[in-house]
């Protein structure tokens, strides 16, 4: 639907509006009406805007927009100075699921500093990595358990049971030995690899357990 100057400009208004309830409205209109010249505005916007709900219908409009212009805007905003515009950047790739952008999923955004960026890049890595570069993909992340709090920890552990079995190899080597905290991340992983229907903090309670009874006198208490 061709839009009006007026009706763009009153739209741009509407999705940097004070009250969260406008800006998550004009959001869904963005997606429900899909404008092209509001491409540039969805992008910026998900940067800045704090709300969640907000966030994510940003996202879903974007995904409504043709993927031949919103993918190269997206993979733009992966090397921003801003955390949250790298985080929701890799987050709508992974909606788009445009397996062409797999190359710039870099070692550095599996690796960033931000968490939050961390984690949606192992959530878009896990959705578009090629087959024959999973194993790598599992080694990597596994270099990183023992990584952060609770909610870190527990979406590597998810993008690693993801990948499936090519990932045991990768936890098989991960180095836990040195510290207590990154062997009971790998053997939650472990665990959950083996049944994802668990709940982690459940296989966390036991993989404590058996890093510090060790697995042969874990198995007998």
């Amino acid at each position: 639907m061709n839009q009006t100057q007026p009706d763009r400009r009153s739209r741009r208004t509407a999705l940097a509006a004070e009250n969260p309830s406008t800006r998550l409205k004009a959001a869904l209109a963005a997606g429900t009406r899909p404008d092209a010249e509001l491409l540039e505005t969805l992008v910026t916007r998900c940067a800045v805007e704090p709300d969640f709900y907000v966030r994510d219908m940003l996202t879903w409009a974007l995904t409504r927009q043709p993927a031949g212009s919103t993918v190269p805007r997206l993979l733009a905003e992966l090397g921003s100075g801003r955390a949250q515009a790298r985080s929701q950047a890799l987050h709508t790739l992974s909606k788009i699921g445009d397996r062409s952008v797999w190359p710039s999923i870099t070692r550095a955004l599996l690796r960033d500093a931000d968490d939050e960026v961390a984690r949606s890049a192992w959530r878009a890595a896990v959705v578009l990595v090629p087959e024959e570069e999973k194993a790598a993909l599992a080694t990597e992340l596994a270099a990183q358990l023992g990584r952060g709090d609770h909610v870190v920890q527990l979406s590597l552990s998810r993008a690693l049971v993801a990948l499936g079995e090519v990932a045991e190899p990768a936890l098989r080597t991960a180095p836990a030995d040195a510290d207590p905290g990154v062997a009971a991340h790998v053997r939650v992983t472990e665990l959950l690899l083996r049944d994802p229907d668990a709940g982690f903090d459940q296989a966390l309670d036991e993989a404590k357990r058996i890093v510090a009874l060790g697995p042969q006198r874990a198995a007998t208490c």
